[in-house]
């Protein structure tokens, strides 16, 4: 029998999931698993409000509380931590961005064969603030160079591709996916946060010697 497809959600805008990209890889890499990789698109503002800062840290609109305000500030020192050490830039996003768009260019990278080159290139280039995930021109050209021609990418995007991200969205949460990084088990098993991606690797262990005996 072949290893079991895990579902992983992500989003673009968050930093961990950014951090739990190439741990999944290597995920793939070691245990042979197959993982689909799905965009589920995070409405940040219902549970962490919202700000705008300028290039300075200045914030220049914000309504947020003060517990709000410590979250915050607590991930963005937790993220950067764990990025110095495996040598990942993140820098703090200066407003709440709308990943849609993105995520719709991941469906679309996904149905030409350039998902990975995509996924590699939005995430490292968004967090180091060189990629504008709002602008279809902007995700055009990560497509081109990913490999595909890009040519109907706007038009994908506001029909089908919205439509097949909503689908996505509806069936995640249908799965109580609620965050990102969030790992599915075909049964349904729902594993959020890379921290659990060493028990992810025991389950899949444990399966395969049951195969085997």
């Amino acid at each position: 029998m072949p290893p079991p497809t895990l579902t992983l959600y992500i989003d673009y805008k968050s930093p961990y999931a950014y951090l739990a990209k190439d741990p999944a890889y290597r995920l793939e890499r070691e245990t042979g698993v197959a993982i689909d990789w799905l965009p589920y698109i995070l409405d940040i503002p219902a549970y962490l409000g919202t700000a705008k800062v300028d290039a300075a840290g200045r914030v220049l609109e914000q309504d947020r509380n003060a517990h709000q305000w410590r979250r915050v500030k607590y991930s963005y020192m937790d993220v950067r931590r764990e990025a110095n050490r495996v040598g990942l830039t993140i820098r703090g996003t200066r407003k709440i961005w709308n990943s849609s768009l993105a995520g719709i260019g991941l469906l679309y990278a996904k149905r030409h064969g350039a998902f990975r080159a995509y996924n590699d290139e939005v995430f490292e280039r968004f967090w180091k603030h060189d990629l504008d995930i709002e602008d279809p021109a902007a995700l055009a050209d990560v497509l081109k160079r990913a490999g595909t021609d890009a040519a109907d990418f706007a038009s994908f995007a506001a029909g089908e591709g919205a439509r097949e991200l909503k689908a996505v969205q509806d069936a995640a949460e249908a799965k109580g996916v609620f965050g990102v990084p969030s790992f599915v088990f075909p049964d349904g098993d729902l594993y959020w946060g890379r921290e659990h991606l060493p028990n992810i690797r025991e389950i899949l262990a444990a399966e395969d010697l049951s195969r085997r005996t």
